[in-house]
C-alpha cells in the first residue's frame, strides 16, 4: 500500500511539473485603436461624432479602444507616440491640425496606421479622411441667402484652419448664388472651447444685422446657439445652423438645419481595412454621394421655409449627388 501511494504521488508530481513547464500558444494581439481629439468628446458635434465612431469600432470589430483630448501640437505628437509605443495598430487624429505630428511620429512606428480626419499628408502609414462637409454648408448658405431679410449673414469659427475655412467658402458661395448682394461676415475666436467668446462674437454679428449664423466652433458652438436663442426670444427673426452632427435638437427654436457628417460609419470603414490588412495610404474622400454627408432640415422649423426654397434645396442636393453641381472648396 505504501509503495502504491508513493507511486501515485510521484505521478502527480510529474504531471504538475509537466503542466507548470508547458507554454500555452499565444493568440494574435488584440486589435487596438486610439483617438486623439482637439476638444471634449461631449461637445455635441465634431469630437462627439469621432468618439461615437470609436465606440462603434469597439462594438462592431471587438477592438480595444482608448481616447485622449489633446490641444497643442506638442500634445498631438506625445499622444501619437504614446499610443504607438504601446502597440496600438490604428490611431485617429481628429482634425486637419494633426497631420504634421502624425507624419513625424509615423516614421518611427511603421506598424501603426495614423489617420487624420482632414488634410493632405500621405506617408506609407499615414492618410487623411476628407469629409466633404462643404456640400452641406453650401446648402446652408443657399437657405440663408434665400431667407435673409437683412441681407447680412455670419460665420463663427474656432481656430482658423484650412478645413474650416473651406466650409465657410462653400457657405459663402451658396449664399451668394441665392442672393448676389448679400453680405457674409466671418469671425474666428481662436478657441474650440470658449463658448463665452463664441457667444460674444455671435451677439456682435447679430448687432451688425446678421439674421443667419453658421458656426464651426465645436464645443464653443453652444455659445452661438445661446446668443441666437436669446435674440429670438426678444422677437427677432434669427436662425442658426448646426454642423458636423445633427444639432437641430440642441436649440430647436433657432437651429433651422444642420450640415451633418456620419463620422462613425467612416471610422468603422477605415478600421476594418486596417484590421483586415487591406488599408492603402491614400486620401479617402467622403461626401453626399456615399451618404457620409447630409443636409438635415429641422422638422420643428421647416414650416418657416417657403415651399419653393425647400424644393430648390432638394434639387440642388440631387445635383450634388449626381456630380453635376460641384461645390467650391479650399485647396488643402
Amino acid at each position: 500500500m505504501k509503495n502504491h501511494l508513493t507511486a501515485l504521488c510521484a505521478l502527480a508530481l510529474l504531471a504538475l511539473t509537466v503542466a507548470c513547464g508547458r507554454t500555452e500558444p499565444k493568440g494574435p494581439p488584440p486589435f487596438r485603436v486610439a483617438l486623439l481629439t482637439p476638444g471634449s468628446v461631449a461637445d455635441g458635434g465634431w469630437n462627439q461624432a469621432a468618439y461615437e465612431g470609436l465606440l462603434r469600432i469597439r462594438d462592431e470589430l471587438g477592438a480595444e479602444v482608448n481616447n485622449e483630448e489633446t490641444k497643442t501640437p506638442g500634445q498631438f505628437e506625445e499622444g501619437f507616440r504614446d499610443y504607438a509605443s504601446r502597440g496600438y495598430q490604428l490611431i485617429f487624429g481628429h482634425g486637419f491640425e494633426y497631420q504634421e505630428a502624425a507624419a513625424r511620429v509615423a516614421a518611427q512606428f511603421p506598424d501603426t496606421v495614423f489617420i487624420t480626419t482632414s488634410g493632405n499628408t500621405i506617408r506609407p502609414n499615414v492618410a487623411p479622411m476628407v469629409f466633404e462637409l462643404e456640400q452641406a454648408t453650401y446648402l446652408c448658405g443657399v437657405l440663408a441667402g434665400r431667407m435673409s431679410a437683412s441681407k447680412v449673414i455670419g460665420m463663427i469659427g474656432g481656430i482658423d484652419i484650412p478645413s474650416i475655412r473651406s466650409t465657410f467658402l462653400a457657405f459663402r458661395a451658396g449664399a451668394e448664388s441665392a442672393m448676389p448682394a448679400i453680405s457674409v461676415r466671418e469671425v474666428f475666436t481662436g478657441s474650440f472651447q470658449d463658448s463665452g467668446a463664441a457667444h460674444e462674437a455671435a451677439l456682435a454679428l447679430l448687432d451688425a444685422g446678421a439674421d443667419f449664423l453658421l458656426h464651426q466652433a465645436n464645443d464653443a458652438g453652444r455659445g452661438v446657439f445661446q446668443a441666437v436663442s436669446e435674440r429670438a426670444a426678444s422677437g427677432a427673426h434669427v436662425f442658426a445652423f448646426g454642423t458636423n452632427k445633427n444639432q437641430n435638437d440642441m436649440a430647436p427654436d433657432v437651429v433651422i438645419a444642420s450640415a451633418v457628417l456620419d463620422v462613425p460609419s467612416a471610422f468603422v470603414l477605415v478600421a476594418r481595412r486596417v484590421r483586415d490588412k487591406t488599408f492603402r495610404a491614400e486620401p479617402l474622400r467622403l461626401g453626399m454621394n456615399d451618404g457620409t454627408v447630409s443636409f438635415v432640415l429641422n422638422p420643428a422649423l421647416v414650416s418657416k421655409i417657403p415651399e419653393p426654397v425647400r424644393v430648390e434645396l432638394g434639387e440642388l442636393e440631387e445635383q450634388i449627388r449626381a456630380g453635376s453641381l460641384v461645390v467650391p472648396r479650399g485647396d488643402f
